[in-house]
């Protein structure tokens, strides 16, 4: 069983308004073959409790204006991974450490994940372009390093 049609719209309307928010590592992963309690995951990455609130605020407010509410948001008050269960989907927002401590992207990586181009975002897109430096060339093998004077 793959997820349905609805479940990857949604996913792929919550990742383009995560990406909006300038999330990061966003990643789609359908489970419906493991879990019988949704299609898809949505994991993006914020990082700090103002862009994860953001994020979450962002996602919800896209899949509401699509005519689609959720039916439990957990994890708000601490801000560092915050949950949004839209049936269909379950959208994961977590601080980088938390993304990395709890390893969804591991747990769930025999299941497939639905291709998701975070540049199809047109605020995203417009933001990392307008970003000091976007349009400077760095070699590879100077972009860590700092400048010498």
């Amino acid at each position: 069983m793959t997820a349905t049609d609805l479940a990857i719209e949604l996913a792929r309307t919550a990742a383009t308004a995560a990406s909006d928010k300038l999330a990061t590592d966003i990643a789609i992963v359908d489970v419906s073959d493991k879990l019988a309690i949704t299609d898809c995951f949505v994991l993006a990455t914020g990082s700090n409790e103002r862009q994860i609130s953001a994020i979450v605020d962002a996602v919800e407010d896209k899949l509401r204006a699509a005519g689609h509410k959720p039916v439990r948001r957990e994890g708000e008050r601490d801000g560092r991974w915050v949950l949004i269960d839209f049936v269909e989907i379950v959208v994961h927002v977590q601080h980088a450490e938390e993304r990395v401590f709890y390893g969804l992207d591991r747990l769930w990586k025999d299941c497939p994940s639905i291709p998701f181009d975070d540049q199809d975002s047109d605020r995203s897109a417009e933001l990392r372009a307008a970003a000091p430096g976007a349009n400077e060339d760095v070699p590879a093998e100077n972009a860590d390093r700092p400048d010498e004077a």
